[in-house]
């Protein structure tokens, strides 16, 4: 039996569930228990693990994975040597960027990074904290956190700095944010050798380009509808919506076929525009990849 081509890390924990999501509408489908670590994948030229995020980076590095997926911040926290592929904009709960800030409780009297000096900060990411405060020439106290990093202010630190994406749990912890120290999202990385193996890199390309084009169409549907031709100008005029639409003959000469992309929150809207401007035959589809 062949073995894989590809040996893929995949994230556990917060990310793994958006992690599989994303493969599925990628075209990938990956199975699993609950407590295995070993995936099921349904492509034979590729293997995977599921590992902590914390971890890929290395793991990517020295070799045992060819890619992965992990956060931007653990690849600077590991300054790991690793090719960057492309971006994944997506997480647990939306499709935005995360941030590590340096936040203190709401009636601290620290308004500004330099008013910790000698003070304790306590954080997961230890090594970008510290290059943050160097990089600004102060000196603080920085200590590991394991973990629940928000509740240890005041009484443990005088602030911390933790991973945001809605900033709800800091609000709901009474932290105010200081300073954002990083912008941080999931990226698709590659060992350096690996990358530079002609056969791996076309099939981490492919991935690339199956998971950006699965993010591309989150988001969006297809649009086609027909429209006399003496409609098509008012229709292109009033909905700027469709943009760069597909125009086609249809056999009636005095109708045409129009079809384009559109964001998924507006169709509640254009839909009954279209109708009203005289648009038949309109059909909504879901989208699972749009490459452009």
């Amino acid at each position: 039996m062949k073995s894989p081509l590809l040996m893929l890390g995949l994230p556990k924990g917060s990310l793994e569930a958006s992690t599989i999501a994303l493969f599925a509408k990628a075209g990938f489908s990956i199975a699993k228990s609950s407590r295995s670590y070993r995936p099921v994948l349904d492509d034979p030229e590729l293997d995977g693990r599921f590992v902590r995020a914390q971890e890929i980076s290395r793991y990517v590095e020295h070799g045992f994975f060819d890619c992965g997926l992990t956060g931007w911040d653990w690849v600077v926290e590991n300054r790991s040597d690793v090719v960057e592929v492309c971006d994944l904009i997506y997480s647990r709960a939306s499709s935005r960027k995360s941030r590590w800030v340096l936040a203190v409780p709401e009636g601290s009297p620290i308004r500004k990074p330099e008013d910790l000096e000698g003070k304790f900060v306590a954080t997961e990411v230890v090594n970008i904290t510290r290059q943050y405060f160097e990089e600004k020439g102060i000196g603080p106290n920085i200590e590991f956190s394991w973990g629940a990093t928000e509740v240890k202010a005041p009484d443990l630190v005088d602030a911390i700095v933790d991973l945001t994406e809605t900033g709800s749990s800091l609000r709901a912890n009474k932290l105010r944010v200081v300073d954002t120290i990083l912008e941080t999202n999931t990226k698709l990385i590659a060992n350096q050798d690996s990358w530079a193996q002609p056969e791996k890199r076309r099939k981490i390309e492919q991935i690339s380009l199956l998971l950006q084009a699965a993010l591309e169409a989150t988001g969006k549907v297809g649009l086609k509808l027909n429209i006399r031709k003496d409609h098509l100008e008012r229709l292109l005029a009033e909905l700027p919506a469709l943009r760069n639409p597909t125009i086609s003959a249809l056999g009636d000469e005095q109708w045409v076929a129009v079809e384009t992309i559109i964001d998924e929150t507006v169709v509640r809207e254009i839909i009954p525009a279209l109708k009203d401007i005289g648009a038949e035959g309109i059909i909504e589809y879901p989208l699972n990849k749009v490459v452009y």
